[in-house]
Order: C-alpha cells, then structure tokens, then sequence
C-alpha cells in the first residue's frame, strides 16, 4: 500500500496547506479503492470460471456414469 501515494509524493513537493494534504488523501483513497474494485473483480471472475469449470465437471461424471450404466443414487 505504501506504493499508492508515490506518484504523488514524486510528482508534487510535499502537502503545503489543508487543501493540498485533502487532495493527497482523496486520491490516495481513490487509488486504493480502484486497487480494490479491481482485485475483486478478479476473484469474484475467478470464482464464475471455477464455478463454470465445476459444472462442466459434474455434467461429464454423469454422463460417463450414464455410458457406463451406473446408476445415480
């Protein structure tokens, strides 16, 4: 997290004012909650194509257990 504020940090000299040091944490919040979105977004697509992967799974046991002539019970 420490990385997030070094645009900043490197782009501006240090917070002079209220206004400044207000606008420095406003986009470091920002930044942080795209970080955030962003991550989540991933697992959350994660978890969809694992989802998707478990079903696909499940359908091709049944029909090798249907081929196969086992019943399910």
């Amino acid at each position: 997290m420490a990385e997030l504020g070094n645009d900043y940090i490197t782009n501006s000299a240090d917070p002079k004012s209220i206004q400044d040091l207000t606008t420095y944490v406003q986009n470091l919040l920002q930044q942080m909650q795209d970080k955030f979105q962003g991550m989540s977004d991933q697992i959350i697509g994660r978890i969809d194509d694992m989802g998707n992967k478990i079903d696909a799974l499940e359908s091709n046991i049944a029909d090798l257990m249907t081929q196969a002539g086992v019943d399910e019970k």
